[in-house]
Formats: structure tokens, C-alpha cells, sequence
């Protein structure tokens, strides 16, 4: 396998990951606006200083992201599928090594990208869960 099929491996899964922890985010995080005031800290760390974006904007942001990922992955499988339908491969037709290379490093920054954005993703959602806890009765009491 070359390292080009390798890092589309990679960054197929991380895509996968990401569109997932998206989904998840959207169906659970109901009424964004409980993320107003809230900002993100590290697991077992003190809230960060220099921090000035709220779980508000960043949710925001992040929903603001997918269709763009979306749109720039559909585009790159139209791009495929045509230059797959146009192929005469031949030997000369091949990929040569320095192309190869620098297409394995953009992969590997998208697949970082990816893997960053889902991490945040999930750690927004895992916060707005336990906002919701804080703020709804609890399990054992009947709410009406």
C-alpha cells in the first residue's frame, strides 16, 4: 500500500469520526443557548485565561464547518471520479513521487484538522449533557 493510500485511509476514518461526533452534537444539543457564558476547559484543568470564545460560538462555529467539510469533500470525490473517467492510464500517466509526497502531507494536516475538530465536538457535547443535568430535575422525582 503507498503512503498516499495510507494517509486516504487515515483521514477517511477521521472523516467518518467527525461527521459522526457532528451528528451527535446536532441531535443532543437541543437549546444551544445553555452554552452562552460557558467556557471550555480541559479535562481536570482550570478554565483557560486567555480563552474569550463560549461554548455558544464555538457550537456555532462547529455547525458552521460541517456543510463547508461536506462541500469540499463532495467536490474532491467529483474531482476523483473525473479524473478516473478521463484516465488513458499509461505508464507515463503514473504519479510521480514528489506529488505523491506532498499530497500524503495535505492528508495528513486534514486528517489533524479533523481529528482536532472532533475532539472539540465531543467535548462540547459531553459539556452540554452535564449543563442539562445541572439544569433538569433529577431522575428520581416525578416532574409533574
Amino acid at each position: 500500500m503507498s503512503s498516499h493510500q495510507h494517509s486516504q485511509r487515515r483521514g477517511s476514518g477521521a472523516m467518518e469520526q467527525y461527521f459522526s461526533a457532528t451528528q451527535k452534537m446536532e441531535q443532543e444539543v437541543m437549546f444551544p443557548s445553555l452554552l452562552r457564558g460557558v467556557f471550555p476547559q480541559q479535562e481536570g484543568a482550570a478554565p483557560a485565561a486567555g480563552g474569550h470564545t463560549d461554548l455558544y460560538e464555538r457550537y456555532q462555529l462547529l455547525k458552521a464547518i460541517k456543510p463547508v467539510v461536506e462541500k469540499g469533500l463532495a467536490s474532491i470525490t467529483d474531482q476523483i471520479q473525473s479524473d478516473a473517467d478521463t484516465d488513458t492510464s499509461s505508464d507515463d500517466d503514473t504519479m510521480d513521487a514528489q506529488v505523491e509526497e506532498r499530497l500524503s502531507h495535505h492528508l495528513s494536516g486534514l486528517q489533524q484538522v479533523l481529528t482536532h475538530l472532533t475532539r472539540d465536538t465531543n467535548a462540547l457535547t459531553r459539556r452540554y449533557s452535564q449543563i442539562l443535568e445541572q439544569v433538569s430535575p433529577s431522575e428520581g422525582q416525578p416532574s409533574w
